[in-house]
């Protein structure tokens, strides 16, 4: 579901610059989701955000490492002709997608013994 999903619009590298307001912004909102997807997570599952330049333009990705299983990830390619925040639902629904999926990893790397924490 949010494995390596892009969302957003395509961003190309001719686009204009995101202004260093717009930036901090979408740094904001990418923290916000990565918070909120530390909080619906045990502590042993790591989360980070990073908001990078590529050849194709601006990327934003948001990324879980369960203890086991393989990393799963969002990302996200703002437009200039969209609004570069990431609203509260996308936000919500962001975090929730993306720890479903991380704890989906760990339930698919122990699948006939169940959760690690039964054992």
């Amino acid at each position: 579901m949010y494995g390596n999903l892009s969302g957003g619009g395509d961003v190309s590298a001719d686009d204009p610059p995101l202004s260093s307001d717009q930036r901090r912004s979408l740094r904001r909102d990418l923290a916000s989701v990565a918070a909120r997807t530390r909080e619906l997570l045990p502590g042993d599952f790591v989360v980070g955000s990073e908001l990078r330049t590529s050849a194709t333009g601006l990327e934003a990705t948001i990324a879980v490492q369960p203890p086991v299983g393989s990393v799963v990830s969002a990302g996200y390619a703002p437009s200039e002709d969209d609004d570069i925040s990431i609203d509260d639902e996308e936000r919500e629904d962001l975090a929730m997608g993306l720890a479903a999926s991380a704890a989906l990893q760990v339930k698919q790397a122990y699948p006939d013994e169940g959760s690690p924490a039964a054992q």
